[in-house]
């Protein structure tokens, strides 16, 4: 038996034999990186982002009722649409009221423009978000709407909900599909999985008003999605959307504060986290950091990025799956990430030693395609 064969069983063990799931096993084995296949990466991240309990007995109870609860959202925000269908008689777009329906629907618009937006550009290397759908959403052929059908952009002026303070352009890297052309249309009856991923965001946005939509997000709900929606168990994948709204709400609760600009100053906003960051460096490695010092190279011009979309956009997507297989076994959603940012500059320090000012930005904003296994085991060798 290989060594990579008796990993599997290893971890088949740990994740399918009877009685309670030892966590600590799991993530020891997680960090390495899960096996691909069996529905594995799929089943251990509803786990590490706590949708599912380490009681297997309990799962189906548990599915059964979250399931049903994410149906009762999508009823209540995009099917009956209560803004839209109870019409005020006194009620006009001018309206000041916070309550009046036509502030509600230019809110809803807006946030919808942005999502949108974003959505039809996650990772445009790979076909897979414009394709169809295996198992569309109930909603689709009922008459109901689409999402990006309500979007009026004829009639409102575009205000972006991205974050403030740092600024889209330290986010993205905006890229373009080929040739500038939208998504092709579908066949009726289909829906592409961007679609489903604009529903999530929105009814997100919706069910937490103080925080709403903010750019990004869609980066970090990205890879939840894609590993769900193809899971190579049927069950699974056909419940794809409702599982990926709650371990993304689970995993927003924890790093929520990273898109809140007036948390920026607290312990675990994004900031803070940046100006750790560069204490950190400056400890671990003091020639690297004296030469971003030098060179005016601040956090915020990559860090920010790095940090607040969990390194989602620094690498390919089969990348990024194994790299989260060992962020999401750390309970703090912070300190490994963290770490492996250490890591990422520590092992291109020869590089930004010698290099000069622009030159060393292209490096940290485009990093180059190390191993991830070879990240991981930096900043894992890094802490002992």
């Amino acid at each position: 038996m290989t060594s990579y064969q008796e990993r599997v069983k290893q971890f088949d063990k740990i994740l399918y034999s009877d009685g309670k799931i030892d966590l600590k096993s799991l993530k020891e084995k997680s960090y390495r990186g899960i096996p691909e296949g069996n529905g594995r990466r799929s089943l251990t991240w509803r786990i590490l982002l706590g949708y599912l309990p380490l009681d297997r007995d309990s799962w189906s109870t548990v599915v059964e009722q979250k399931r049903a609860l994410y149906k009762q959202f999508v009823d209540e925000i995009i099917v009956q649409n209560p803004e839209a269908n109870s019409p005020v008689i006194e009620d006009h777009p001018l309206n000041p009221n916070p309550n009046s329906n036509w502030q509600n629907f230019f809110k809803d618009n807006e946030v919808l423009l942005q999502i949108d937006k974003d959505v039809r550009r996650l990772y445009p290397d790979i076909s897979f978000f414009s394709q169809p759908c295996e198992f569309p959403n109930q909603i689709v052929g009922s008459g109901i709407d689409r999402l990006h059908h309500r979007v009026n952009q004829s009639q409102l002026e575009v205000q972006s909900s991205s974050r403030k303070g740092f600024g889209p352009s330290l986010l993205y890297s905006a890229p373009k599909k080929k040739g500038g052309e939208d998504y092709a249309p579908l066949t009726k009856g289909d829906e592409a999985h961007w679609e489903v991923v604009e529903r999530i965001l929105f009814i997100y946005a919706k069910l937490n008003p103080g925080q709403g939509y903010v750019q990004g997000m869609n980066e970090i709900i990205g890879p939840i999605y894609y590993v769900f929606a193809t899971d190579s168990n049927t069950e699974w994948r056909e419940h794809a959307e409702a599982d990926c709204f709650f371990c993304f709400t689970n995993l927003m609760s924890d790093i929520r504060d990273f898109f809140i600009k007036t948390l920026d100053d607290s312990p675990t906003g994004i900031r803070m986290l940046m100006v750790r960051l560069d204490k950190m460096l400056e400890s671990a490695d003091s020639a690297v950091h004296n030469v971003l010092q030098t060179q005016g190279i601040k956090m915020p011009y990559f860090a920010f990025r790095w940090l607040s979309l969990m390194l989602s956009q620094e690498f390919s997507l089969p990348d990024v799956l194994s790299l989260w297989d060992a962020l999401l076994t750390d309970d703090t959603r912070c300190d490994l990430l963290m770490d492996v940012c250490i890591a990422m500059l520590k092992l291109i320090r020869n590089e930004l030693l010698t290099n000069d000012f622009a030159t060393n930005m292209k490096l940290l904003q485009n990093y180059p395609g190390i191993d991830i296994m070879a990240i991981l085991e930096q900043a894992k060798s890094s802490k002992t």
